[in-house]
């Protein structure tokens, strides 16, 4: 964890930057294509065939996780390889993975018959 201190209030600039950046991971395929980095740089190709989708869909979404600066890009040969180049948005995801993890709990408790 960052040591810096959080302002509070948020100042607004901050308010669009945080906005932002839950808008890039707002995408199911971007939430896909960032856990399938987890184990590793790949090629588009590559994660088109983990994933099941189209090329032209994968391409999208990894320019936009680029332009964000979730995911890094260098040049091997006539592919791009990708990878994670910030860490950190796997603690957000982590932590909203917790997060959901407790409210399917808390609904299956109230939902079974006692």
């Amino acid at each position: 964890m960052s040591s810096v201190e959080t302002p509070h209030p948020l100042p607004e600039p901050l308010i669009e930057l945080v906005a932002q950046r839950f808008r890039v991971l707002g995408e199911p395929m971007r939430i896909r294509l960032l856990d399938q980095l987890r184990d590793g740089e790949a090629t588009v190709g590559e994660l088109q065939q983990a994933l099941g989708a189209t090329q032209q869909n994968v391409s999208k979404h990894l320019g936009i996780l680029h332009a964000a600066g979730m995911v890094s890009r260098t040049k091997d040969g006539n592919h791009a390889r990708y990878s994670i180049s910030d860490p950190s948005v796997f603690e957000l995801c982590d932590q909203v993975c917790g997060g959901v993890r407790r409210q399917l709990q808390d609904l299956e408790s109230i939902l079974q018959p006692h």
